[in-house]
């Protein structure tokens, strides 16, 4: 089994925000006939991507506590961290543009830096730009805003190409997603 985490924040409050990224794309992955599953302080469902049993996995913890569910996750099901994948956003790459990654630090990245404390950086993840904070924007107050009319269909954009993405990712390996993905 594999873990695909979308790291967010929860409540309706933070809909469609730049933070919400990760939980968006794992959203383009989710079942719409069934109904996501609280369990170990995540919303989870169980789908099948390319042959591959999937949990997709909705921290509840607030951002900066993902790795808590994340890790229980893991215990719970018994999955290597090999097996983990996680979306995020980037603040540092302009709105629409994807950045794979076989492993690594945070980037500044609260969710996965409390993921990388609590079960290591040996991990892919998905990275979506969501611009640059303006300046004289307070930071927090930047990624917990909702997207501009400008930016919304860039960043649709890239999302769309989630599923693609992850059958890349399990036909293929992550360096194939690299070489697709990566880049304007």
């Amino acid at each position: 089994m594999y873990l695909i985490v979308g790291l967010g924040n929860p409540g309706t409050q933070y809909s469609n925000t730049h933070h919400n990224a990760g939980f968006m794309a794992v959203e383009k992955l989710a079942d719409p006939s069934k109904d996501w599953k609280s369990e170990h302080k995540a919303l989870t469902m169980k789908v099948n991507i390319a042959g591959e049993e999937c949990l997709l996995v909705k921290p509840q913890t607030y951002m900066n506590l993902s790795g808590e569910a994340v890790q229980a996750l893991m215990t719970w099901y018994k999955v290597k961290v090999d097996h983990l994948l996680v979306f995020s956003d980037d603040i540092n790459l302009d709105v629409g543009r994807i950045r794979c990654r076989k492993d690594g630090s945070h980037g500044g990245q609260n969710g996965l830096r409390n993921i990388i404390e609590h079960v290591g950086d040996k991990f892919p993840r998905i990275r979506f730009g969501v611009g640059k904070c303006p300046p004289k924007f307070d930071l927090s107050n930047w990624v917990l805003a909702k997207f501009s009319p400008e930016d919304r269909p860039k960043f649709d954009e890239a999302i769309a190409k989630v599923p693609a993405l992850v059958e890349c990712y399990f036909k293929l390996g992550i360096e194939k997603c690299m070489e697709r993905y990566n880049g304007k």
